[in-house]
């Protein structure tokens, strides 16, 4: 999957730097493998948008990738602690999310994202009438739209991107909060970047670093969202030659999360914002110009305030092509 490097100068399978160029398949995903639009739910679905989901090519050309993830928030939390469900009138949040990923990386320095999101949602509250109600809704979600830079070395391993999330996803949605729509009603600044290196002096261990904060900059209908940084950091192996130019290569993330209060007279802010951190081991195996990554997150901290819903687990799966 590596047959769009030609761009620096290589060594046997590696680049003048000594990084393998596989691991360096990894430098530009750690910011836009997983682009996809800001989640309007308050439990903050953000945290997909850090942290390894494809390994892909870098250099000239082309990605286009399609990935799922789910999530199924019916825990109450509060504060630091588990909270019994009494509490909280919202009792299940249950999202699929479905993203057609593109990238072109036009040089080694310049490229462009675009993220097409799709989701289905389930929500059950508590009305205002005092009886369970139930909606189960779908629609296109919050498009993106990024620019990649990549030209502060000759391996490509550090970046910076910058984009815009698009008021484009529905938020209008008879029943469940504005919280709990799937589009914001905002356009929202997406600022982020991005480092690899070498572990060993092999490098076929290597160590990645991430961010991105996201914060709205207009907002519609008396509904503005928290504004949020997410933080990842992990290490990745090289890979495990399977032969026939194939590989299988394991990944671990810590994923850190801390979104600010929603604001506006349409929002909750006595219960939006919270401090996560996740541990997510995840595994990709490629063979040629395919690639396929999976991912379960699991939550060791959190801090939530108010009461909210959150998922015992987060799962993501992408499989993707270079062109």
């Amino acid at each position: 999957m590596n047959r769009h490097l030609p761009v620096a100068r290589r060594m046997g399978g590696r680049l003048a730097s000594g990084i393998s160029t596989s691991a360096l398949a990894l430098c530009i995903l750690l910011l836009i493998a997983a682009p996809r639009s800001a989640r309007a739910c308050a439990c903050g679905c953000g945290i997909f948008e850090v942290g390894p989901s494809l390994m892909r090519p870098v250099g000239v050309g082309g990605f286009a990738a399609f990935e799922y993830d789910y999530m199924n928030q019916n825990q109450n939390w509060s504060g630091t602690a588990k909270a019994p469900a009494a509490d909280n009138d919202d009792k299940q949040i249950k999202t699929n999310f479905y993203n057609a990923n593109f990238q072109y990386m036009f040089d080694r320095k310049w490229g462009v994202m675009v993220n097409v999101p799709y989701w289905n949602r389930f929500f059950q509250t508590v009305d205002d009438a005092g009886d369970l109600a139930s909606y189960h809704y779908s629609s296109l979600g919050d498009l993106r739209v990024t620019g990649v830079y990549s030209g502060f070395s000759e391996d490509m391993c550090t970046g910076v991107t910058l984009g815009f999330k698009l008021p484009t996803g529905d938020y209008t949605t008879p029943g469940p909060d504005r919280d709990n729509q799937i589009g914001t009603g905002s356009t929202n600044i997406l600022l982020g970047a991005y480092h690899q290196g070498g572990l060993t002096r092999d490098n076929n261990w290597v160590w990645f670093a991430q961010g991105l904060w996201d914060n709205a900059i207009s907002s519609r209908n008396d509904y503005r969202p928290g504004g949020e940084v997410d933080l990842a950091a992990g290490v990745y192996f090289n890979g495990v030659d399977l032969g026939r130019d194939s590989k299988i290569a394991p990944v671990l993330t810590v994923l850190f999360s801390e979104r600010w209060r929603d604001s506006g007279a349409a929002s909750d802010p006595d219960n939006t914002g919270f401090t996560r951190v996740f541990v997510a081991p995840g595994v990709q195996f490629s063979v040629s110009s395919v690639a396929l990554y999976a991912q379960v997150a699991f939550p060791v901290y959190q801090r939530m305030n108010g009461n909210q819903l959150v998922a015992p687990e987060l799962y993501k799966f992408s499989v993707g092509y270079s062109f």
